[in-house]
């Protein structure tokens, strides 16, 4: 009994002896190997340091850089970090601000979900690099700053601004959706590409835990880094635009109010999407002038902002007389040799409805080439009575049904922002003008045969109007990306799906052929080019509130075209005045890459008329 009880006593000494060795093998492992309680003891806390990614780069279809980064300084802060004792003169006289300034951009509305007292956010931003670094060798002095680097937009080429776009600081609700991470002083693309592309350009954030002592100063990485991200770069876009065609469009149309858009008819792929009055995309980066150029954008009589390629809505004048044609040949109210009286007009009911002088239209093509008013009237008047006089709503209807193939009545889906639907009158909306379906009958919407009344389109539907007809019958979506730099990723499938119109091509023949007549004999000889076959039509579109609008959409060349174009002036006046030569310098520039001498005087006249201060 005695031995098992010394036993019992042995034994638990051993257990003493080689619990007191680990805890003094733990004791010389902290203070003499492991320095995390001592680094730990030293630390007034970790700050999150937020890595931001390259914004990814634009570039023409060229390669042409057209969207750049430039680095800018943040100075951030956590309110409920800053030494109410510290030496704010010397903060302030560092940074070259005032007082009044310091306590304004300090003050937040604390009930506003962007800040917090706990979270970090931007004291002030765009600190230039001088001051910057002056600034960093005090930084350690004021606990709760830090300095973040971001980066900020440049345009080398002052150019493309409503297609290029500009980026902006998020608001309260993009900060609050859970499906994004934004946060206070976040930036996100505002308009055009920026928008449209955001999910890809913006990359995506990485993390930094730095150990900073009492006094604000850095430590070192928190667990060596172990939790840090690196930040991830936003994929650089390849757009379709050709840079050096965009900005000879914009000179062209210099001093007027309108658009072009210009399609490779192959692929769908926008080469230029011009919209005047335009600016300097450069005026809208991030900077301390950025507030009062967006005000004066804004307040600009001429409207710069408004995006007149994609949210204009037009009527399109006699270009539409093309889908007119198309669908009487194919509905059979009409052949391609149908010919119409027109002397000097169309008369019905004892009325006399004029157009302009011309030969006899004998049949389709000349009918387009000479843009016989009358010839339209009757043919779009035999669509809608098709099923009788007193019963146009079928034949709209179905002439609507065509219509709405060509990619009109909706939008097309473009990769861009606010793109417009433009607008298809249907047999409902003439029953709820005029009372009923008994109110209205084919001489009562004649007008849409001529592509006026409530027909309306948008200057890209045009352009692609132009592709369809140059490719004999269908389209590629337009699109204004093309690929990614350094990247097997492909655009959207559905811009690379055909879309056929169901119209026999053969008569997509006889409209070219009449779209060629007029360029080169007809009502657009201003877009003649010598040595390339243009096709085109104009369109002289009515307006109510002044001047009537010049018109014209085409292609080239007629077999196997590479461009088709839309051109809208505002308040021009007729079609082939200035939106058709204006068109053929466009073609001509894109195709031959030059504009021949003996046209040089039409070029210098384009871009020198002023049609927005002309008396």
């Amino acid at each position: 009994m005695a031995e098992s009880l010394a036993t019992r006593k042995y034994w638990i000494r051993i257990v003493f002896v080689i619990g007191a060795l680990a805890l003094l093998g733990k004791a010389m492992f902290i203070q003499l190997i492991d320095d995390t309680y001592r680094v730990k003891g030293t630390t007034a806390g970790i700050d999150e340091i937020t890595i931001y990614p390259a914004r990814g780069l634009i570039y023409d279809r060229k390669e042409k850089l057209l969207v750049n980064n430039v680095p800018m300084y943040d100075l951030m802060v956590t309110y409920s970090r800053i030494n109410p004792q510290m030496d704010t003169a010397k903060f302030c006289a560092l940074l070259g601000i005032t007082k009044e300034t310091f306590i304004k951009n300090l003050e937040k509305d604390w009930k506003d979900p962007r800040f917090s007292k706990m979270v970090p956010f931007v004291f002030q931003s765009k600190i230039a690099a001088d001051t910057f670094a002056r600034f960093q060798e005090s930084l350690y002095e004021f606990p709760g700053f830090f300095t973040q680097v971001r980066n900020i937009r440049s345009y080398p080429f002052p150019y493309a601004a409503h297609l290029l776009g500009y980026i902006r600081e998020v608001n309260a609700q993009e900060v609050e959706n859970p499906d994004e991470n934004y946060v206070a002083g976040d930036y996100i693309g505002g308009s055009g590409l920026e928008l449209a592309y955001e999910r890809l350009l913006k990359g995506r954030k990485g993390v930094s835990f730095i150990l900073k002592d009492k006094f604000g100063r850095e430590i070192g990485p928190y667990k060596n880094g172990e939790r840090d991200t690196m930040p991830l770069s936003g994929k650089d876009l390849i757009s379709t635009i050709d840079i050096d065609l965009q900005a000879y469009g914009e000179q062209l149309m210099q001093h007027k109010t309108g658009s072009i858009v210009a399609i490779e008819p192959s692929t769908g792929e926008i080469l230029a999407l011009v919209s005047m009055p335009t600016y300097d995309p450069n005026l809208l980066t991030i900077n301390s002038n950025r507030g009062r150029a967006f005000k004066a954008l804004s307040e600009d009589p001429t409207k710069p902002f408004f995006d007149r390629s994609v949210v204009a809505k037009y009527p399109p004048g006699s270009i539409f007389k093309t889908v007119v044609a198309l669908v009487a040949m194919q509905t059979g109210v009409i052949t391609p040799n149908q010919g119409f009286s027109c002397s000097p007009g169309y008369y019905y009911n004892g009325r006399l409805y004029k157009c302009h002088g011309h030969p006899y239209a004998s049949n389709v093509s000349i009918a387009l080439q000479h843009s016989c008013n009358s010839y339209f009237w009757q043919t779009f008047r035999r669509i809608i009575d098709k099923h009788g006089f007193y019963q146009p709503q079928k034949g709209l209807a179905e002439f609507d049904e065509y219509v709405y193939q060509f990619g009109l009545g909706s939008p097309l889906g473009i990769d861009f922002p606010q793109e417009q639907k433009g607008n298809v009158p249907t047999p409902g909306f003439y029953d709820q003008v005029y009372n009923g379906s008994g109110g209205w009958k084919s001489p009562t919407i004649m007008s849409v045969g001529i592509g006026q009344g409530e027909m309306q389109l948008t200057s890209v539907q045009m352009a692609n109007l132009a592709a369809i007809m140059a490719n004999r019958g269908y389209f590629y979506t337009p699109h204004l990306v093309k690929g990614f730099k350094n990247d097997t990723s492909k655009i959207d499938e559905k811009y690379r799906a055909r879309h056929d119109i169901k119209i026999n091509k053969e008569y997509f023949d006889y409209v070219a052929n009449g779209m060629e007549g007029a360029v080169s004999g007809g009502t657009a000889t201003l877009a003649y080019i010598w040595d390339l076959p243009v096709c085109g039509k104009t369109g002289t579109a009515q307006n109510n509130h002044g001047e009537d609008h010049s018109v014209f959409f085409g292609f080239a060349p007629k077999d196997n075209p590479k461009i088709a174009i839309s051109v809208y002036v505002e308040n021009a006046g007729w079609g082939g005045s200035y939106a058709a030569p204006i068109a053929s310098l466009i073609i001509e520039k894109y195709i031959n890459g030059f504009i021949n001498e003996n046209r040089k005087y039409l070029e210098q006249r384009m871009i020198e008329v002023d049609l927005i201060n002309q008396p």
